[in-house]
Order: structure tokens, then C-alpha cells, then sequence
């Protein structure tokens, strides 16, 4: 199972070179020899212009791009309209097109996989693609199944450290917490419901929605969990407060 520390290695890289060690480091120990992740500024633009890192062959990334399978890959076109992780192996590739990207990738040793979509809050567009050599059939959707929920986590940690390094004109700003709003977001970095919350900090666990519900409103996300990531990154809160 994924550390928080080793997750919070992606958001204390110093440059995107860092970042890219870290987050292949992170999918290397969750079992994929091969990583690619992607965004782009939204579903509008080209994917061209994608930041874009990746420990996919070099040869098999310019037959990529010079031929722009992008644009007839299911893995991508899954992305822009989907949310839900896409486990792919030889069936998923069912046009010709398809099924010639397939049989090319495979000898770069992609040969099945599983791509989580990115869609941002501003409409950023995206995908963390998880590549191995591994031989298709139930035993590998079985190990999928298992690091699934740590491959969510690092798909939401990626994106959220990502952001310096993909737009580095745009340097966030942190915005101003209350001391409440910073207490209960400890709590649920810590794993903590609303209901536990609610007891540990002696107010009704609608009070403690409120407060969550301000949180992601500040740092314009939908999840309570996308909000714990974006405080990290700002500084806001770290791992170890919780245990204080």
C-alpha cells in the first residue's frame, strides 16, 4: 500500500525532472515497468501541446507522435469522455487502426495496461497510462483490482503536483483557511469521515460538511479528497500534523 510520504515526494519536486523520478518510482513499486502521463489545458486543445512525461521507448514515442495515434488510441478518446479507470488489453482494441496500434506497442512491451482520465477544475484533460509486459487474461485484471484505490491516489497527486511544471506562468496562491476548516481537513488526511470528525471535534457532523464544503469551494475542487492534496501543496498542512 502507497505511504502519504511517498506521495508527498510528488508535490515537495523541486523541477519537473524530480517529479518524473518520483512518480515512476511510485508506479515501478506498484508493479508497471512503463508510465505515461499527460494533460492538456483543455478537451479544445491539441494534443501536441500536452505536458507530457514518460519512460515509454523513445522510438515507440516518435512512431506515436509522427503518425498522431493519439487520435485513433481508445485509451485517449476513453479519457475525454470518462472518468472511470480503462483497463485495456488486446479485446479493447477492436478497429483496424486500433488493432495495428496494439500489435506495434506490444513489441515496446505494452502489451496490457490500465489508463485512470484527469479532469481537472478548470477543465483540464488528461491521463495516467500504467503499461506492462504482463500476459493479458483474469490474473492481471485480478492485480489491477488490488492497487487500483493507490492508483487513484497517485493519479490525484500527480495531477495536483503536475500543475507547476505544466503551467509554470500560473503560481497558485494559497487561500485563507479558518482554523476550523484547517482542523477538520487534518482529520481527513488522516482517513477520518465526517462522522468521526464530528465526535472528535464535538459539533454535528453537518457543521463539519459545512466546513469541507467551504474547503473545496476555496481551492476549487470537487472532492474532499482533491482539497487534502492542494493544502499539502500549499503548504497549508503536512502528513504529520494529524499525529501532533
Amino acid at each position: 500500500m502507497i505511504e502519504t510520504a511517498q506521495l508527498v515526494q510528488l508535490l515537495e519536486s523541486k523541477d519537473a525532472s524530480a517529479w518524473r523520478q518520483a512518480l515512476f518510482d511510485l508506479t515501478h513499486s506498484l508493479g508497471f515497468e512503463q508510465v505515461l502521463y499527460g494533460v492538456v489545458n483543455s478537451r479544445h486543445t491539441q494534443f501536441e501541446s500536452a505536458f507530457l512525461q514518460s519512460n515509454y521507448s523513445a522510438e515507440w514515442r516518435e512512431r506515436y507522435d509522427a503518425d498522431r495515434l493519439a487520435y485513433v488510441d481508445p485509451t485517449v478518446g476513453h479519457c475525454l469522455t470518462s472518468t472511470l479507470p480503462f483497463i485495456w488489453e488486446p479485446e479493447t482494441f477492436i478497429s483496424s487502426e486500433g488493432r495495428a496500434l496494439y500489435e506495434e506497442a506490444s513489441g515496446f512491451g505494452i502489451r496490457t495496461g490500465v489508463t485512470l482520465p484527469i479532469h481537472g477544475p478548470n477543465g483540464e484533460v488528461g491521463m495516467l497510462s500504467l503499461a506492462s509486459d504482463t500476459v493479458p487474461g483474469q490474473a492481471f485484471k485480478r492485480d489491477i483490482g488490488r492497487v487500483m484505490g493507490d492508483l487513484t491516489l497517485v493519479r490525484d497527486y500527480a495531477f495536483a503536483s503536475s500543475l507547476p511544471f505544466a503551467h509554470p506562468e500560473g503560481a497558485e496562491t494559497a487561500p485563507r483557511l479558518t482554523r476550523r476548516e484547517l482542523e477538520v481537513l487534518n482529520w481527513v488526511m488522516a482517513g477520518k469521515s465526517s462522522w468521526e470528525i464530528s465526535m472528535i471535534t464535538r459539533c454535528s457532523e453537518a457543521t463539519v460538511n459545512f466546513h469541507l464544503a467551504n474547503v473545496r469551494q476555496k481551492f476549487n475542487v470537487t472532492t474532499r479528497q482533491q482539497a487534502v492534496i492542494k493544502a499539502i501543496s500549499l503548504g497549508l498542512i503536512t502528513p504529520e500534523d494529524h499525529h501532533r
